[in-house]
Order: C-alpha cells, then sequence, then structure tokens
C-alpha cells in the first residue's frame, strides 16, 4: 500500500519539475538567444515480488513479477535549434545562423559564451553585452588580423585616425579621339596627396602633334612636372610608346618619386574623354563608423571614404552544447560533458556565419510549451489522486477493528 503512496510522490517531484521547466520557456519567450529546455523522465528501481524462471522439458517458463517504485527526472536537455530572426537595424546587434556561440568575458575573467547578440559600447569603446560582460576577438593592427592569436577585447575605437599615405602611383584612363585635329588638347584632374595629407591637382594634358601621336604633360598650379610623348598603334588603338610619366615634386612634404600610368588610354574614333584612375594615396580620415561581414570581420568606415579592418568576431564551437552549464544572462560556461571549446572565426571549421543587424530571438515553441503543461498538469493531478485513494484505503484497513 506505502508503495502506491511514495511511488506518486516521486510522480509529484517529477511533474512538478517539468511545470517548472514549461514556466521557465514561457517566461523567456521573448529572451534574445534563449534556448528552450525540455524534462526527461526515467524509472527508478523496480521491487521483484517474485523470480522469473526458465522453461524445462515438463514446465513453462514463468516471467518475474515486479513493482515499480515511482519515476525520477532523469535530465534536462537543452534545445539548440535555430531560433528566428528579429531584425534591428542596429549596428552592434549580431545573429548567428547555424553552430557556435559568442565569446565573452566577465568581470570576474571567466570567459562565458552565449547566442544573444546584443551588445553597446561602454566608455573605453569596448563592445559589451547588456550585463556588461566584454566581446571577445582579434583586434587588427593597421587593418592585418591573426586569428591564429590569442583572442583578447574586442573594441571600435570611434575617432581613432588613419595617417595619410603619400601618392607614388596615379592613372589616367578613357580615349583621344583619332578624328582629333593636330593641336587639339584633352585635360583632366586628379587629386594625389603629400605625406601630411595635403592634396595635390595635378593637371594631365594631352595635345595631338601628328596622326597617332600625342604629347602628354603633368602640370601643377601652371608649374610642368613631367612631359613625354604617346604613339598609338592605328589599328589597335593600344599606346605603343609613352604609357606613363614620372614625376618628382618640389614640395619638401611630398618625397619620391610619382609615376602616373597613361597605358590603359586607346585611341579610337569616339570623342575624347579622360578621366583620372586611381591613386595609392589618401589624406587623413578619423573613425565614423563600421559594418559587420558575414565572416565577423569589422570593417571601419573613415571620414577619408576608406575602409580598414578594426577587428573579427571570435565564435566558440562545442562537440556537446547541451553538456554546457547555464550562468545566467543567457550565458553558458564549459561543462564537464560539454568539451572544451574551439575558437574560430564565422564560418570556418562549422562555425556559423553572422548577420550585422539582427538579433536571434527564443526558440520556445508556445504551441509545444502549452501542450507539455497540460500534459504536465494531468500528470501531476493522477498522482496527488494515487494518494489521495491510497489514503482512502488505509483508512479502510484502519476502520476493520472498529
Amino acid at each position: 500500500m506505502l508503495r502506491s503512496m511514495f511511488s506518486a510522490i516521486s510522480g509529484l517531484k517529477a511533474h512538478q519539475t517539468k511545470l517548472d521547466t514549461v514556466g521557465n520557456n514561457i517566461a523567456n519567450v521573448n529572451t534574445v538567444g534563449y534556448k528552450s529546455s525540455q524534462t526527461v523522465f526515467q524509472d527508478t528501481l523496480s521491487q521483484v515480488l517474485s523470480n522469473g524462471s526458465a522453461a524445462t522439458e515438463t514446465t513453462g517458463g514463468t516471467n518475474p513479477a515486479q513493482v515499480g517504485l515511482g519515476v525520477k527526472v532523469a535530465g534536462i536537455t537543452t534545445n539548440f535549434s535555430q531560433g528566428s530572426t528579429q531584425s534591428t537595424s542596429r549596428s552592434t546587434d549580431f545573429m548567428i545562423s547555424g553552430d557556435g556561440f559568442f565569446v565573452t568575458e566577465s568581470g570576474s575573467g571567466e570567459q562565458l559564451y552565449t547566442r544573444a547578440g546584443s551588445f553597446n559600447f561602454d566608455s573605453a569603446g569596448r563592445l559589451v553585452t547588456t550585463s556588461g560582460a566584454i566581446l571577445q576577438g582579434w583586434q587588427a593592427v593597421d587593418g592585418n588580423i591573426d586569428t591564429n592569436g590569442a583572442i583578447g577585447d574586442l573594441s571600435v575605437p570611434y575617432g581613432t585616425v588613419m595617417p595619410p599615405n603619400p601618392s607614388s602611383t596615379g592613372s589616367f584612363t578613357g580615349n583621344l579621339s583619332s578624328n582629333s585635329e593636330v593641336g587639339s588638347a584633352k585635360e583632366s584632374k586628379i587629386v594625389m596627396y603629400d605625406s601630411l595629407g595635403n592634396a595635390h591637382e595635378i593637371t594631365a594634358t594631352f595635345t595631338k602633334t601628328a596622326d597617332n601621336t600625342w604629347t602628354s604633360a603633368l602640370s601643377e598650379n601652371g608649374t610642368t612636372l613631367a612631359t613625354g610623348t604617346m604613339s598609338f598603334d592605328p589599328v589597335s588603338g593600344a599606346v605603343t610608346a609613352g604609357d606613363s610619366l614620372t614625376f618628382t615634386s618640389t614640395d619638401p612634404s611630398w618625397t619620391g618619386a610619382v609615376t602616373v600610368d597613361l597605358g590603359d588610354i586607346t585611341q579610337f574614333g569616339s570623342d575624347s574623354a579622360i578621366t583620372a584612375g586611381s591613386t595609392d594615396g589618401y589624406a587623413m580620415g578619423t573613425l565614423q563608423s563600421f559594418s559587420l561581414s558575414a565572416d565577423g570581420t569589422i570593417v571601419g568606415i573613415y571620414s577619408n571614404d576608406l575602409k580598414q579592418n578594426i577587428g573579427k568576431l571570435a565564435i566558440a564551437t562545442f562537440a556537446n552544447p547541451s553538456g554546457l552549464e547555464k550562468s545566467g544572462d543567457t550565458s553558458y560556461r564549459v561543462g564537464n560533458n560539454s568539451g572544451n571549446p574551439t575558437i574560430s572565426a564565422a564560418g570556418v571549421g562549422g562555425a556559423g556565419t553572422l548577420t550585422a543587424g539582427a538579433l536571434e530571438m527564443s526558440n520556445v515553441d508556445l504551441a509545444s510549451e502549452f501542450t507539455d503543461l497540460i500534459i504536465a498538469q494531468r500528470g501531476f493531478q493522477a498522482n496527488s489522486r494515487v494518494i489521495t485513494t491510497s489514503d482512502e484505503i488505509l483508512q479502510s484497513l484502519v476502520q476493520l477493528g472498529k
């Protein structure tokens, strides 16, 4: 008689745990990066009332008679399936598509792992979680990122300066009309920079002197820097001679030879149209904004319209994510059965890719949770009924002696 009561008590405890788990899932239905949990039951040891026997030539075999002693919670597993995407348009919101976790470091120096990608800046320019843990990754040095090195605090240092770079090369492209009259000229300008980032407007002048022959000249503020003669193939229209000009500026802030490539200029029958090409120089710039690529690279956008790598987010993957221990704040720590983290860039070694301006929402399925809620409620009620029935039978036994 008492066995049924104790079995029912274990059932009450197990279903209460299931109710707790379902309640926690429903409470976190809108928690960013939250992963739902499921309760798994398992029966306990059974008491053998009579042993089974093997069959003989004259008698048949018998099965053992066993009475179970209740239920227990075998485990609470975490469902790491992908949550839905919520677009936020915030540049500091990141979402992992696929496996992996963001790596953060708490104030105690412990590394934690999370799927919640809602980050903000602190006063030092570091990317931090809403609880203050610092996002980890590889910080770039002069635009170069070494993903083989150790990870550290990741920051976006707004206002930092990109030093200027003096121009040493430049180019012009376009067409000089083969129908132009002798003596006609065409001009175009290109902006180049000295070592202090000062802009220099260089004028290129092309004057036709004969069929398939043009003079080329570079000047600044009316001062001639270099001259040459260009020859063109009368059939292909390509440059056959004089495909570049080299000059040295008289400005003390602009040292070294500067070569201007003219090899992409053609001579066809169309109208003359010369445009400035690229140059390797640029002015000083300050960091104004950033963007995130799918591999986790944070690209800084500077006031001089140039881009440079700032850093790269680190992604941690585990052999058994379900073995991670929850540490609060939608974060996890390494567990005894999770395995050690494998740190890599996004999209490498099985790690998922990243999306900026979006968050991964909770993967709680309310329909399933409400169904589990009803199942847990009915299981709790049924076990309560077993206790009530057992109590009534015990009362009947007691009353037999009256």
